[in-house]
């Protein structure tokens, strides 16, 4: 396989901005609209995370980095049933050129490219989000547990790490996160077993946010992703360090919790503060359906 050069992806903000919306990706479809970046993963047969699809979901992440309009990152696939199948398995057979590839180079220094990519992903400043409507093994399931939001199709998603099943360990995040996700006991039972997990399962399991009908997903998905977009300058990322700091001891916790509060009193949650009050709050009929009249504030004050 000849490998596209990594500087196709590098150089000015305003040249990666342009990757956002040309369509230049070999294994992704992009559509960017109101602070949301929708990525379409399109790579037949099966979605396999080939080093192809590792180039491109790297560029878009380099991308993304610096760019402070975009608030949200949606990761789906094009194909309705495997989200990301699993990573190629020729990189075994040949793991010094998998091992070359010029994967996210500055992050998580000694680990392999698909490690190096997960947590690139990981730390984007934006809210990411995986859509799974498929089946997510090995690479597809770990990208997924990179992202900071995971929902499933509860009628056709699974998940899955079947490394060992091959002879090898998870090597792209796998045992590093799904301890947190679902505890250590099921991430050795996944993990051990090598048993596709259902979405239904892996909701109960906290692997996934939650499992929807799947005529439901994409509707529900759109709404979270417009909702967080949305959300006045500061609020996000301030709510986000605030759960972040919830890892440290209980009162540098709640300090944090405090001061991000203070940041994020501005002239803009005083307006929304207003336009609550205006729209009937604390008013009986207005409290039962408080969240959708406050969700229509930010539409009107922007």
């Amino acid at each position: 396989m000849k490998y596209l050069p990594y500087t196709r992806y590098t150089g000015d903000t305003s040249i990666r901005r342009n990757l956002m919306t040309d369509q230049s990706l070999p294994s992704l479809h992009l559509k960017r609209q109101d602070g949301v970046l929708w990525v379409s993963i399109d790579a037949p047969p099966v979605n396999l995370m080939t080093a192809q699809l590792l180039l491109d979901l790297d560029a878009v992440a380099a991308s993304a980095e610096n760019d402070p309009d975009l608030q949200v990152v949606v990761v789906q696939s094009a194909d309705p049933e495997f989200f990301i199948a699993h990573g190629d398995l020729t990189f075994v057979e040949d793991p010094a050129t998998y091992a070359a590839l010029p994967i996210a180079e500055g992050t998580l220094a000694g680990t392999g490219p698909m490690m190096r990519l997960h947590e690139r992903w990981r730390r984007l400043p934006q809210t990411t989000i995986a859509k799974v409507a498929g089946l997510a093994r090995g690479g597809g399931s770990e990208l997924a547990a990179s992202l900071d939001l995971r929902f499933a199709a509860l009628e056709t998603a699974a998940f899955g790490q079947f490394e060992a099943l091959t002879g090898i360990v998870p090597g792209a995040g796998a045992t590093a996160h799904l301890p947190r996700l679902v505890g250590r006991a099921r991430a050795l039972e996944i993990v051990l077993t090598g048993d596709l997990v259902d979405a239904a399962t892996a909701e109960r399991w906290g692997w996934v946010n939650r499992a929807l009908p799947a005529a439901q997903l994409d509707e529900f998905v759109d709404r979270v992703a417009r909702t967080i977009a949305t959300l006045p300058e500061g609020v996000r990322v301030a709510a986000t360090a605030a759960i972040d700091a919830a890892d440290g001891p209980l009162e540098d916790a709640l300090r944090a919790e405090d001061r991000l509060l203070g940041e994020t009193f501005t002239p803009a949650s005083g307006e929304l503060a207003r336009a609550a009050l205006a729209a009937g709050v604390p008013a009986r009929e207005v409290e039962m359906n408080l969240e959708e009249v406050l969700r229509a504030n930010l539409v009107r004050h922007p």
